[in-house]
């Protein structure tokens, strides 16, 4: 399996640093540039071709969310095959800034304390197509697929209790045990901490992530906690 290639777009010289270090050291991730600006940025987006970037939303000359907007444009406009997604990193969590973010083409967006597990599952969800959004920013997303006016996530709001082709989800058939995990999902556990928190396997906790996934007829982890949140089956 191929190694994820990733940019780093990042203002805070130690943040930068920190996040490669930790990166390089697992299996599986490769730095493959990295950038301390939204104008050097774009320019290495462009050139290097990442699977992900990671980029702050603080950046001096250009903010994150204009360079997401800007490079998802540029994308368009040559129907640029190699597809790279983007992962939102900041400290902001207000309203406004998150959607705005999704708004931009974002794919993914982590606040700044993730663990390390959280972001390097942040990163292969995102790599493999799928929007990991941070269960502390979690209730905001809730909030606006309330809004009929904005449903940025694909439909999940207005669908979140039914399947594909209309028909209601009897999302009360989950286990205490699937309940217990799917709490653990909305708090933002990765699989390893619910299984040590759980006392139970790594597989175990997979195959009661896939029941959930399942049964709430949702197709990543991010879109089961918002269903869940919606339904009040967590809180």
């Amino acid at each position: 399996m191929n190694d994820i290639c990733i940019a780093l777009i990042e203002d805070h010289d130690l943040t930068r640093v920190g996040m490669r270090t930790a990166l390089q050291q697992r299996p599986g991730f490769r730095v493959v540039g990295e950038a301390s600006n939204g104008g050097d940025g774009l320019r290495l987006l462009n050139m290097s071709k990442p699977d992900v970037a990671i980029i702050d939303i603080g950046l001096p000359d250009m903010d994150g969310i204009a360079l997401t907007r800007r490079f998802k444009e540029t994308q368009a406009d040559f129907n640029d095959p190699a597809k790279t997604r983007i992962l939102i990193l900041t400290l902001q969590d207000t309203e406004e800034v998150v959607m705005a973010a999704f708004a931009a083409g974002a794919d993914s967006y982590c606040m700044k304390d993730v663990s390390l597990d959280q972001l390097l599952e942040a990163l292969k969800a995102t790599h493999e197509g799928h929007s990991w959004i941070d269960p502390a920013i979690a209730r905001i997303v809730l909030h606006q697929t309330r809004n009929p006016q904005m449903n940025l996530l694909g439909g999940v709001g207005a669908t979140a209790l039914m399947t594909p082709d209309g028909k209601p989800i009897d999302a009360y058939t989950l286990t205490e045990r699937e309940l217990e995990v799917l709490q653990l999902i909305v708090d933002g556990y990765s699989n390893s901490a619910i299984a040590d928190k759980l006392f139970i396997t790594v597989g175990t906790v997979k195959t009661h992530v896939r029941n959930i996934l399942n049964k709430l007829c949702a197709d990543d982890r991010t879109q089961a906690a918002v269903r869940a949140l919606r339904a009040g089956l967590v809180c």
